[in-house]
């Protein structure tokens, strides 16, 4: 009777959370609109108007440390340089789905 209580529980669990949404997913798509309304006049298509050594591809986010969530949203959080602060302006969900977007745009797509 245990055994069987026991395989119920684990399937159970294994199907939680197999299923369910990570409480801290981010939102991709939203992240695309909060970037198109508020990154794109500087970052259009990954680029960097403002210094162009520094894009949002791949190996210039490699290069430059900024190739995590964690880094990307600091940045869009704080600034930093002539990048401006928008804390006051995004939302923390927000500012975590732009870091998603552009994670996915740099590994997946490389801005194309």
């Amino acid at each position: 009777m245990k055994k069987v209580i026991s395989v119920l529980l684990l399937g159970i669990a294994i199907f939680t959370f197999a299923f369910s949404t990570p409480a801290l997913a981010a939102n991709i798509e939203n992240g695309a609109k909060v970037f198109s309304a508020n990154c794109a006049s500087c970052h259009a298509g990954g680029k960097n108007l403002v210094n162009a050594a520094k894009t949002l591809k791949k190996e210039d986010l490699d290069k430059y440390g900024m190739n995590s969530a964690e880094a990307i949203i600091a940045q869009v959080t704080n600034g930093k340089n002539a990048m401006p602060a928008f804390k006051g302006r995004l939302k923390a969900d927000q500012i975590e789905d732009v870091a998603a977007y552009v994670l996915d745009e740099a590994n997946n797509k490389n801005w194309k």
